[in-house]
């Protein structure tokens, strides 16, 4: 366990794991920030196999002797599980969140997020499963990037000829933000740190990752161009029409999994998404463009991981 420092009681926890069972190692972070915590726990590593697990979540009992499995079997590099996203409470704001971190129109064509029925070759899995030679290889995760750090990571992996396979027989329950406050600041975040994280790792990313900042842009210049020339405002409202047409329509075929009050959330939470992420993006790419120093966002799960007993 990487511990940044908590102080909800996690390290009084884990000092008592420790003490309770001499196999639980705790290790300090004092960076407080998980590319971080990654760094330390695979430095402390001593077996060939490398496992991120995060917060948020609950892992079944099988989790690592499947994908040690498929790591064996398939020659990967990397390998992970798929998502099965849940609410973080039990409100319908936690349940729509959860929806559309879920739904093709929310999330694109993440893979891992919508689920699989077979192996899949992709670009990225959450956490991830690695051959410990990996890091000998192309270095370990980069500390600037506080958000990001493995999507950098993985494209790095498959620039050296990496492989990186998503199996469907490893299911992480994942716990969504349960807030929109809360859904817009990872969001942000992960949109802040995306243009830093493309720069790295020599790539614009994926196709569904560079769409929110067009849309957002895109929008912003018509509005600000319809002050000049009225016609810019036709433009305007026919994206933004064609765009809450997709909201609506999204937000409409959550109603039989998650009610109609949630599904009217839904389609809160699909713009909260987009919105932040985008906003983020076009933020990072400023900071990239005027270079304006250091990164000082930090997360707001960045300190350490909450233990229950």
């Amino acid at each position: 366990m990487v511990d940044g420092r908590s102080d909800d009681g996690t390290r009084e926890l884990l000092r008592e794991y420790a003490e309770r069972w001499p196999r639980v190692q705790w290790l300090d972070n004092p960076a407080r920030t998980a590319p971080a915590a990654l760094n330390i726990g695979i430095h402390h590593a001593r077996g060939d196999v490398v496992i991120r697990m995060d917060a948020h979540c609950h892992y079944p009992a099988n989790y690592i002797s499947v994908l040690v499995g498929w790591l064996d079997r398939s020659g990967a590099d990397n390998v992970g599980g798929v998502w099965r996203t849940l609410p973080g409470a039990d409100t319908p704001v936690a349940r729509a969140i959860a929806a559309a971190l879920s739904h093709p129109f929310g999330v694109g064509n993440a893979h891992f997020r919508l689920g699989i029925t077979e192996p899949k070759w992709v670009d990225t899995v959450p956490f991830g499963c690695y051959r410990k030679s990996v890091f000998g290889r192309i270095g370990l995760f980069d500390e600037e990037l506080i958000r990001n750090q493995d999507d950098e990571f993985n494209q790095r992996l498959l620039r050296n000829g990496g492989r990186i396979l998503l199996v469907p027989d490893a299911t992480i329950d994942y716990f969504a933000r349960d807030s929109f406050g809360k859904l817009a600041r990872m969001y942000y975040q992960y949109g802040y740190f995306k243009p830093l994280a493309a720069k790295k790792a020599g790539s614009v990313g994926t196709l569904r990752q560079a769409i929110p900042a067009t849309f957002v842009l895109f929008l912003i210049v018509t509005l600000l161009l319809s002050l000049w020339k009225p016609s810019w405002g036709f433009a305007f409202l026919a994206v933004a029409s064609v765009y809450m047409s997709g909201v609506i329509v999204s937000g409409f075929t959550t109603v039989k999994a998650i009610g109609i009050g949630a599904a009217a959330l839904t389609a809160c939470a699909f713009p909260v998404i987009h919105f932040s992420y985008a906003l983020g993006s076009l933020r990072g790419m400023l900071r990239l463009l005027f270079r304006r120093g250091a990164v000082r966002t930090r997360p707001d799960s960045a300190a350490g991981v909450r233990i229950s007993r």
